[in-house]
């Protein structure tokens, strides 16, 4: 009786295991499973959303005045084709803004060789230069207000209908963008909508990855909070209200966005926080280069884990944003990722350890629920992406969410390389390490067609 007592005791409490890994497990298997719950939510909400997005028409699109914001820094390589794309959106009023940030290569010769009444550069030399991305989105956010607002073209503009749109130089904008930006933005209360992110180059199992992971992230977290007002921008195809960066700008400050490293995110909680509504559009897509080698990729999402660490300052604020309790739990959630996934990840290496090195079993020698056990097992690794996998399907019918199960298994193991970062990231945090050199663009292949 004892030893069958033990066997089942196993199943559900860790049984044989010191008591801090008992602690850790238990305390990694409740964070897993309300985020699997919390993943069901998103999806369900997210249908929802969908389903009742805001109508497009070329009327409303021609109501608004568009800025297109091309931050560029030694761009040669990508910048012709992001504004020849950028020429080719449906938007009546617009202007292409490239702020040449003190570059150093050929952009601005490429620049100079596309010149046009639709085009303007906005030139920035040390000492002002090369301060980050933030210091170069003020500097355009000034130059609108105090140059580019104030001629005859913009006579029937102002705050509320004039829209920043940010575009990466490397970044393919949908030329129908602007009209699914301006049916969210047809509600007044709307002072931020982003794009769904796409990866152009993805022809290797890395960049593929990347190109999935962006469709988890705008299919599943994003489009779930758009039914909230609470969808986070994230710079490359981020479209906001002039009225709305308006009233984030803190007095004596350059401009609504602080200098951190993940500006695009710092924004967006800044407008909830004042009361704007952010959304996300799954009708449009802004297609970006991925990052083909495993090296540079955690550079770059160590920057992005850093600044994540960053964000977790605006926890204090969750409380006072216009939003309903369950959307405000889920604001306070997704701000808290940095430190719960380190402890599901420490949770797998003691796990991992355990099994390896010192020959503990996963499933106790004759446990008669041994099957249940396992299923149990593979949903906690694969349930959450596969939820995700098949968001970032939807629209596409059943075989969506057929292809969304199939690749959840290869997207889980692509998540759990990028666990490293979180350990860089908290390093670099402590040791108040915030400098960085941008992402090195790669040569454009010979068919630059956008990504479909």
């Amino acid at each position: 009786a004892t030893h069958e007592a033990e066997r089942v005791n196993g199943f559900f409490l860790f049984a044989g295991l010191p008591w801090p890994v008992v602690i850790l497990f238990t305390i990694a298997l409740v964070i897993v499973l309300i985020g699997h719950g919390w993943a069901i939510v998103l999806f369900i909400v997210g249908g929802t959303a969908v389903k009742t997005a805001p109508n497009r028409s070329t009327e409303l699109t021609d109501s608004f005045h568009w800025v297109f914001i091309v931050p560029a820094l030694d761009e040669e390589v990508t910048i012709a084709d992001s504004v020849n794309r950028l020429r080719e959106v449906n938007a009546r009023h617009r202007t292409i803004l490239v702020i040449d940030d003190g570059s150093t290569d050929r952009t601005p010769e490429v620049l100079a060789g596309m010149a046009g009444s639709d085009l303007e550069v906005l030139r920035r030399d040390p000492p002002n230069a090369r301060k980050g991305k933030a210091a170069a989105l003020n500097a355009a956010w000034q130059h609108v207000r105090g140059e580019v607002m104030q001629r005859p073209s913009f006579a029937h503009a102002n705050d509320e209908n004039t829209i920043f749109v940010i575009v990466d130089a490397d970044g393919r904008l949908d030329p129908e963008a602007p009209a699914a930006i301006a049916a969210q933005m047809q509600d007044p209360q709307v002072g931020g909508v982003q794009l769904s992110v796409r990866i152009y180059n993805r022809f290797n199992p890395l960049t593929w990855m990347q190109d999935v992971e962006f469709g988890v992230y705008g299919g599943l977290y994003q489009i779930g909070r758009t039914e909230w007002g609470t969808a986070g921008m994230g710079g490359n195809g981020q479209a906001n209200r002039l009225s709305a960066l308006n009233s984030v700008v803190a007095p004596g400050a350059p401009g609504p966005w602080r200098d951190t490293l993940t500006e695009d995110q710092d924004i967006g909680l800044q407008l909830l926080e004042a009361g704007w509504r952010g959304t996300h559009e799954v009708r449009a897509t802004v297609a970006q280069q991925g990052v083909s080698d495993l090296r540079r990729l955690y550079r770059q999402r160590t920057r992005w884990s850093q600044g994540n660490l960053q964000a977790m300052s605006h926890l204090s604020k969750i409380k006072d944003v216009r939003c309903s309790t369950i959307a405000k739990l889920d604001l306070f959630w997704a701000l808290l990722q940095p430190p719960l996934q380190a402890i599901v990840g420490l949770a797998t290496i003691v796990a991992l350890f355990f099994a390896i090195f010192l020959g503990t079993p996963f499933i106790s020698e004759g446990t008669q629920w041994a099957w249940l056990w396992l299923a149990f097992l593979f949903f906690l690794a694969f349930g959450g992406t596969a939820i995700g996998c098949m968001a970032s399907g939807r629209g596409n019918g059943f075989m969506g969410y057929v292809k969304g199960l199939v690749i959840a298994i290869p997207y889980a193991f692509y998540s759990w390389i990028l666990w490293p970062v979180i350990v860089r990231a908290t390093w670099r945090q402590f040791r108040g390490a915030s400098g960085w050199d941008k992402t090195t663009r790669e040569p454009l292949e010979a068919d630059t067609s956008a990504a479909r």
